[in-house]
């Protein structure tokens, strides 16, 4: 099986350097160390379609990173973007927002168990951030209790000290949990009854660089009563994992109620918005904020996002996705042991991390990765992976092929093993 080659993708990234910080800047760059080696790896991709994507080599990817998770149903959906071309004539970003804002909240509030109304912002990064105003405006005290490891946008609060550009008051009012650690979160409460405005967290635990942890056996529903006793407000940021799980919202899949949920990734199919979900008593209080941004009224990712939801729900996507990813992974797992390595994948299928648990370094599991790359399978190291509406039978074998010779070749240089 050939390996790619990436000699247009390294000349058009000398050309970046030159006006881009760091060529690409973000978590998609090479400075950041998430791709190991970098010269495994495409850097600019050309287009997309489907599950597949094609760099600017013309290597063609199954993209199991669906671009960190928006690419849901496929990339250029046809009814997607059908929807997206029939809004885009009548208007995008107009002085009033669009009549169909309005159409787009109903679908999420039908949609969503727990939701009794809906506001649009852009990045999942700005609902979280909203959530927490929401419940500072609605309780009146400032603290936020956050799951160690857990990943919520970038903005400063976000953040840890000693990271560039944040300081110790940006994270102040932070107090931090171990995850499935109900009696650190009890004891934060008890010892803050009258400080904390927000608990939040992801609906399962989903770091990077290690093993994914679903909930305990009645974590949730103990942390919904203990929330509930406080006066606390439950956020849940559904970010990566909304519409993955369940299309009622991931805390309907763990059988608790949130109070806020904060989407983005699969709510439109790669059309950028994102979107927060709250109860009625919440709702005077994020009316009460002052938060918005110069396009949050775009009129064509709601069209985008009435279209992808309705199809998940069409389809079942949730199921689609979950046997499609079991399927692939005991796959894997299987292949993996053939060779000698013990693959440990966690998570849901939908959106599962893997790693090669032969060596605590990494080392073997970032070589295999690399070498699926090379064929044309995108998986990374460093973060869960991402299953899409797309996938067929035949990408998944074709991906099992690929990686029993990635994993062969690994097992050629390591005869340790």
């Amino acid at each position: 099986m050939q390996t790619y080659t990436y000699k247009k993708n390294q000349k058009l990234f000398n050309r970046a350097l030159k006006v881009l910080p760091t060529g690409i800047y973000g978590h998609l760059g090479p400075v950041e160390g998430c791709f190991v080696p970098i010269s495994s790896y495409p850097l600019f991709s050309s287009h997309a379609k489907g599950t597949y994507f094609w760099d600017v080599d013309g290597n063609r990817f199954i993209d199991y990173m669906c671009a960190y998770g928006p690419n849901v149903l496929g990339y250029n959906d046809e009814d997607v973007d059908l929807a997206v071309a029939n809004q885009m004539k009548l208007g995008n970003c107009t002085t009033s927002p669009s009549s169909i804002m309005v159409e787009c909240a109903e679908t999420l509030v039908d949609t969503v168990e727990m939701a009794d109304w809906a506001f649009f912002a852009k990045n999942g990064g700005d609902v979280t951030s909203f959530a927490l105003m929401i419940a500072k405006a609605a309780t009146g005290r400032k603290k936020t209790i956050l799951v160690n490891g857990g990943y919520h946008g970038v903005a400063p609060w976000t953040q840890k000290l000693g990271h560039a550009g944040i300081c110790e008051e940006d994270v102040a009012n932070n107090l931090y949990v171990d995850w499935n650690n109900y009696e650190q979160v009890e004891t934060i409460v008890k010892n803050n009854p009258d400080d904390i405005a927000c608990f939040l967290a992801t609906p399962y635990h989903h770091p990077t660089f290690t093993d994914s942890e679903l909930p305990s056996k009645d974590y949730w529903q103990k942390i919904r009563k203990l929330c509930t006793d406080y006066g606390i407000v439950l956020a849940i940021d559904d970010v990566r994992c909304g519409f993955r799980l369940d299309v009622k919202g991931s805390d309907h899949f763990f059988g608790f109620k949130a109070d806020l949920m904060c989407f983005c990734k699969a709510l439109g199919n790669g059309y950028n918005f994102s979107a927060i979900c709250g109860i009625d008593a919440l709702k005077d209080a994020a009316s009460s904020v002052m938060y918005t941004g110069s396009y949050w009224y775009s009129a064509m990712p709601f069209a985008a996002g009435i279209a992808c939801i309705n199809k998940l729900k069409k389809i079942d996507g949730p199921k689609l996705m979950q046997e499609k990813g079991k399927k692939l992974t005991n796959g894997l797992v299987d292949i993996a042991k053939n060779y000698g390595f013990n693959l440990v994948v966690s998570g849901v299928p939908s959106m599962w991390y893997m790693r090669i648990a032969n060596d605590d370094s990494l080392t073997l599991h970032q070589e295999w990765v690399s070498e699926c790359v090379k064929r044309g399978v995108f998986f990374v190291n460093h973060h869960n992976l991402f299953i899409n509406c797309a996938l067929s039978d035949e990408d998944i074998k074709l991906t099992h092929e690929i990686a029993d010779e990635s994993f062969k070749v690994v097992k050629n240089n390591h005869k340790e093993i």
